[in-house]
C-alpha cells in the first residue's frame, strides 16, 4: 500500500507518519504530481491559517493537482477546510471539492475549541466498527455546518460536520493521528476503502 502525505509545509506530519507506521505502513511525503497520483491513498494534511496554506498550495502547483486525484483523499482539519469552497478564515477561496463554506465559531464560545468532543451520526466504511459518541482530538477555531456530505457531526455550540465524504474525497476535522486507538480505526479503515 503506496501511502503519499501532501507536503505543503502546512502540517503536523511527524505525527501522521508515526500513526501509519503504527498500522505498518511507510507513507511518502511528497508535493510531486506524479508521486501523489500513483499512491494508493494520499492525506491531506494542515495545520495554521487557511489564506497563507492556499497560498502555499499555490507556490507548490498542488490547488490544480488535488481536486483530480482519483484515489481515495483523506483531509485532516485545515485539510478538509481546504478542500470546502470558502474559508472565511482570511477570506479564502478554496479547492471546491466539497461546496460549504467554513465559518468561525459563534464569537460566545471558547476558541480555538482544543480538546476531546464526540462524534455522531457516523455515516460511512470510514467509521466501521467505531460506536456513536465516540470521542475525537480536536483543535479549532473554524467550522463547517452540517450538510448534504457530512458523514460525523460533533456539537461545539451548534452541531456541525465533523467528517465529509464526497466520491473519493474524505475530510476529517478531528485530529486521527492524535485520537489514540480510535482514531487509529480511522486511519485503517480508511486504508481499507474499497476504491
Amino acid at each position: 500500500m503506496k501511502v503519499s502525505i501532501i507536503d505543503y509545509g502546512a502540517g503536523n506530519i511527524q505525527s501522521l507518519i508515526f500513526a501509519f507506521n503504527r498500522l505498518g505502513v511507510h507513507p511518502v511525503v511528497t508535493d510531486h504530481p506524479k508521486l501523489l497520483a500513483e499512491a494508493d491513498r494520499v492525506i491531506f494534511p494542515g495545520v495554521g491559517e487557511a489564506g497563507s496554506a492556499m497560498a502555499k498550495l499555490r507556490q507548490h502547483g498542488l490547488e490544480e493537482v488535488i481536486p483530480q486525484l482519483k484515489q481515495p483523499v483523506l483531509g485532516i482539519c485545515l485539510g478538509m477546510q481546504l478542500m470546502c469552497a470558502y474559508s472565511e478564515e482570511g477570506d479564502t477561496r478554496g479547492l471546491g471539492i466539497f461546496d460549504c463554506e467554513v465559518k468561525h465559531f459563534d464569537r460566545k464560545l471558547k476558541v480555538p475549541q482544543i480538546g476531546w468532543n464526540t462524534i455522531t451520526n457516523l455515516k460511512s466504511p470510514l467509521f466501521k466498527g467505531i460506536e456513536e459518541n465516540s470521542y475525537m482530538y480536536l483543535v479549532h477555531s473554524y467550522y463547517v455546518a452540517n450538510n448534504p456530505h457530512s458523514i460525523a457531526t460533533t456539537k461545539y455550540g451548534e452541531t456541525y460536520a465533523s467528517a465529509l465524504h464526497r466520491n473519493n474525497f474524505y475530510g476529517t476535522q478531528f485530529h486521527p493521528e492524535k485520537s489514540g486507538e480510535i482514531g487509529a480505526k480511522v486511519l485503517e479503515n480508511f486504508l481499507n476503502l474499497k476504491d
